[in-house]
C-alpha cells in the first residue's frame, strides 16, 4: 500500500467536542457501519471492530496510536476483507480530529495507506456515510446536514 492516497471526510457536529468524543468511544454505539468497537483508548493498546458486512461476519483490528481527548484519536486498522496479508505495511492509519466552535465540532477524519486515487475515493465515500451516522448518534435532530 501507499501512504500517497488519503481519504478525506468532514461533518460538522452541533454538539461539543467532549460529547462527539463520548459518541465515538462508546462500545454499544453502532455508528461505524453497524460495528461494535472495542478498545480502553490507550497508546499501544488494540482497537477492535466486530460486525458483519455483506452478510458475512467480520473482525478487524488495529492499534492506538495517539489519544488527545477531545482533540485528536489516531489508530491503525487492518481488515481481512481487504484480501491483504496481516503485515503492518498493510495496515491504514485513521485520524479523528474535532475542532470546536461555538458549541459546534467540526470532525475531519483522513484515512492513509491506500493503494490508489479510487481505493481514496471509495474510502472517502463511505468515511462521509459513517461520520454522517457518528454526527446522527450524537444529535439525531442534525440529519438534515451532511458529511463533506
Amino acid at each position: 500500500m501507499s501512504d500517497n492516497h488519503v481519504a478525506r471526510a468532514t461533518v460538522q457536529v452541533p454538539a461539543s467536542a467532549e460529547a462527539v468524543w463520548d459518541t465515538l468511544v462508546d462500545p454499544d454505539a453502532t455508528w461505524m457501519m453497524g460495528a461494535q468497537v472495542r478498545s480502553t483508548y490507550v497508546v499501544g493498546v488494540p482497537i477492535t471492530f466486530h460486525g458483519e458486512w455483506d452478510g458475512k461476519p467480520f473482525e478487524d483490528h488495529g492499534e492506538i496510536l495517539e489519544v488527545d481527548r477531545p482533540r485528536r484519536l489516531r489508530y491503525t486498522h487492518w481488515s481481512p476483507l481487504s484480501g491483504q496479508p496481516d503485515v503492518p505495511e498493510n495496515y491504514h492509519h485513521l485520524s479523528f480530529t474535532f475542532e470546536e466552535h461555538d458549541g459546534s465540532t467540526q470532525v475531519t477524519l483522513e484515512q492513509d495507506g491506500n493503494g490508489s486515487a479510487e481505493e481514496a475515493e471509495h474510502a472517502t465515500a463511505n468515511w462521509e456515510q459513517v461520520l454522517g451516522a457518528l454526527r446522527d448518534a450524537v444529535a439525531p435532530d442534525a440529519g438534515a446536514g451532511r458529511a463533506t
